[in-house]
């Protein structure tokens, strides 16, 4: 993390953070809200690697793919957001 520019006892509070995150996501109630939260930590630790000059590196590609990921899982689990959002291919 050091290499990052973050002190190393962050690591704990971030770990408290995306757990936090992960909870609510698994609870139907507020799995939107987790999705929200979890697209913002991942669009973080994307922002850091542009900030250290890094573009299109391994761990930001896996930080838009698990980002896609919560969002694809909360669609095909939610009907209300395909209601929303249809993506009819007609």
């Amino acid at each position: 993390m050091e290499a990052t520019g973050f002190p190393v006892n962050l690591a704990s509070a971030l770990g408290i953070i995306i757990a936090i995150c992960a909870i609510l996501y698994a609870v139907p109630k507020t799995a939107f809200l987790g999705a929200i939260l979890i697209t913002g930590f991942l669009g973080g630790a994307i922002c850091t690697h542009f900030r250290l000059g890094e573009f299109f590196t391994p761990p930001q590609i896996v930080s838009l793919l698990l980002g896609i990921a919560a969002w694809g899982g909360l669609y095909l689990r939610d009907p209300r957001l395909r209601q929303l959002m249809p993506l009819n291919m007609v």
